[in-house]
C-alpha cells in the first residue's frame, strides 16, 4: 500500500511539474503596423500624433533604435518575418501581385518549401491565430490555415476597405474570412481587429498562444472615423490629417490588446513585439520617416528602418534603448528558442534569439552585417557603413554614424570600403535563386524615381 501511495505521489509530482512547465511556455504576440512612418509615433518624436500605448511598450520594454525589416514592401517583408529567413533566399523577392507572363500561378505565394513560425509553434503545443492581413498567397495551398495557423479572421490579399466589404467583393471589398465564427459586419476594421485580438487572448489564456495581429493601418485606402478626424482638425492637409487619425486608432487598439493581457492574467507570460512591415510610403499615405531618407519600396533607411519595440513584463529590461542593429528575421528564432524548440538541420533561421543579448547573457552584436535585395536594388550594412547598389548609377556609400539621413554619398572617398562591400554583396547576390514570381515592370521605373525624390527629414510641428 505504501509503495502504491509513493508511486502515486511521484506520478502526481511529475504531472505537476509537466503542467507547470507547460504553463511557463511564454505567449507571443506580433503587432504589425502596415506602412507606418518611422517619425509618426510620439515615441520617435512626433509632435502631431500622440501614441501613448505604443510609447508605453517601449517604456516597459526595449526600443530597438536600429530595428530593420528584411524587405521594403509588404509581402517580402512578411515572408521574412514569419519564416525567420531572408525571403530572397527562397525566391520571394517581389511584392505579390497579378501573375506576370512566363510565370506560373501555382508559385504565386510563400513557397511551400518554407516553414512559418506559426507551424513551428503549433508543433510545440501553441494555439496560433492570424487576425488581419495575410498577403502571402491566395491559392488554397498558400492559405494561412495551411501554413500553421489554427484560426483566421481577416483576408488573404494586400489590403482592405476600413468600413465595408461585399459578400462577392474582390480586392479591398472582399468578405472577411473566419473559421471559428460567422464574422461580424465591419464597423471600422482597425477596431474590429482589436476586438478579435482581445477575444483571442480571452479564449486561449489557459494555453500557450501565438497571435499575429496583422493590422492594415495606416495602409491605403486613407479612411478614418469622423471622431478621430475631429481630433486632428488643426492639420490642414487632408491626407496627413486622415493618416494621423488612422495611426491614433491603431494606437488605441494596441492599448486594448495590452489591457486584455492584464485582465486575463497573462501579461507576465507574454512577449509582445510591435513593428511596421516597412517604412511609410510618403508619396501616397502622408507618412513621414524623418530623420531617414527614402520611403517604402526602396532600400534607403526610410524604406527598411522601422519602429521596433519588444516588451515582456518582468522578464526584459524596462526602458532600454538597444542600439545594436537587429532585424525582423530575429523574431522567429527568438520565439522558437523561448518556446523550447531545438535547432537541427531542418530548422534554419537567418535571425538569432535576441533575448540573451538583451539580458547581457551574450556579449557583442547580434549581427555582423545585413544584406537586402529588392527587384532592381540591393544593399548591405556592415557596422556603420551602408552601401546601396542600383542599375543606373555608381554604388552609394553612407557612414550612418555621421549621416543617418543618407545625404552624403562617400563612395569615391572610401574606395576600399566601397569595393569590399560591393564584392561581399555581389557574392551573396549571385548565390541566390531566381525569384519565383515577379511584380509588374512598371514598379521598377517607379522605384528608381523614388531614389531621386526629396524627403522630409525633420518632424513637422
Amino acid at each position: 500500500m505504501r509503495s502504491k501511495i509513493l508511486l502515486l505521489l511521484v506520478s502526481l509530482c511529475f504531472s505537476g511539474i509537466s503542467l507547470w512547465a507547460q504553463a511557463q511556455k511564454p505567449n507571443f504576440i506580433i503587432i504589425l503596423a502596415d506602412d507606418l512612418g518611422f517619425a509618426d509615433l510620439s515615441l520617435n518624436g512626433s509632435k502631431q500624433i500622440p501614441t501613448p500605448h505604443i510609447d508605453r511598450l517601449a517604456e516597459n520594454g526595449v526600443n530597438f533604435t536600429n530595428g530593420y525589416v528584411s524587405g521594403p514592401v509588404c509581402s517580402p517583408s512578411r515572408a521574412g518575418l514569419l519564416t525567420g529567413r531572408n525571403q530572397v533566399t527562397f525566391g520571394h523577392d517581389n511584392n505579390l501581385s497579378s501573375v506576370q507572363p512566363g510565370f506560373d500561378e501555382e508559385y504565386n505565394g510563400l513557397p511551400l518549401s518554407e516553414t512559418t513560425i506559426a507551424s513551428r509553434l503549433k508543433k510545440l503545443g501553441y494555439a496560433t491565430g492570424l487576425i488581419g492581413k495575410w498577403h502571402l498567397g491566395e491559392l488554397p495551398k498558400f492559405h494561412p490555415l495551411q501554413r500553421g495557423f489554427d484560426e483566421i479572421w481577416g483576408y488573404t490579399g494586400g489590403g482592405h476597405d476600413y468600413f465595408s466589404s461585399k459578400p462577392d467583393g474582390k480586392g479591398y471589398q472582399c468578405p472577411i474570412e473566419c473559421n471559428y465564427k460567422t464574422p461580424q459586419p465591419i464597423t471600422y476594421i482597425t477596431d474590429d481587429k482589436g476586438d478579435e485580438c482581445v477575444d483571442f487572448i480571452r479564449r486561449h489564456k489557459e494555453e500557450p498562444f501565438f497571435l499575429y495581429a496583422s493590422f492594415n493601418a495606416p495602409h491605403a485606402p486613407m479612411q478614418a472615423t469622423e471622431a478621430d478626424l475631429e481630433l486632428f482638425q488643426h492639420i490642414a492637409d487632408k491626407k496627413r490629417r486622415t493618416y494621423c487619425a488612422m495611426v491614433h486608432r491603431l494606437d488605441v487598439n494596441v492599448g486594448r490588446i495590452m489591457q486584455a493581457l492584464e485582465e486575463n492574467g497573462v501579461a507576465e507570460n507574454t512577449l509582445v513585439v510591435f513593428l511596421s512591415d516597412n517604412g511609410g510610403p510618403c508619396d501616397s499615405n502622408g507618412s513621414i520617416n524623418a530623420p531617414f531618407n527614402g520611403q517604402k519600396g526602396i532600400l534607403l533607411e526610410g524604406g527598411i528602418h522601422v519602429p521596433f519595440v519588444m516588451t515582456w513584463k518582468g522578464k526584459l529590461p524596462a526602458g532600454l534603448s538597444y542600439e545594436n542593429p537587429v532585424i525582423s528575421l530575429d523574431l522567429a528564432a527568438t520565439f522558437f528558442e523561448l518556446a523550447g524548440g531545438e535547432k537541427n538541420p531542418d530548422v534554419k533561421f537567418d535571425g538569432v534569439n535576441l533575448v540573451p543579448f538583451l539580458l547581457n547573457e551574450k556579449a557583442g552584436e547580434p549581427h555582423e552585417f545585413f544584406n537586402w535585395r529588392f527587384t532592381i536594388s540591393a544593399a548591405i550594412r556592415q557596422g556603420n557603413w551602408k552601401l546601396v547598389r542600383l542599375p543606373d548609377r555608381l554604388p552609394m556609400l553612407f557612414d550612418l554614424s555621421k549621416d543617418i539621413s543618407e545625404q552624403n554619398d562617400v563612395a569615391l572617398d572610401h574606395l576600399d570600403v566601397t569595393k569590399s562591400l560591393l564584392k561581399k554583396l555581389g557574392d551573396w547576390d549571385v548565390s541566390l535563386p531566381h525569384p519565383v514570381f515577379l511584380e509588374g515592370p512598371q514598379w521598377r521605373v517607379r522605384q528608381l524615381h523614388l531614389y531621386d525624390k526629396e524627403y522630409q527629414l525633420s518632424q513637422p510641428e
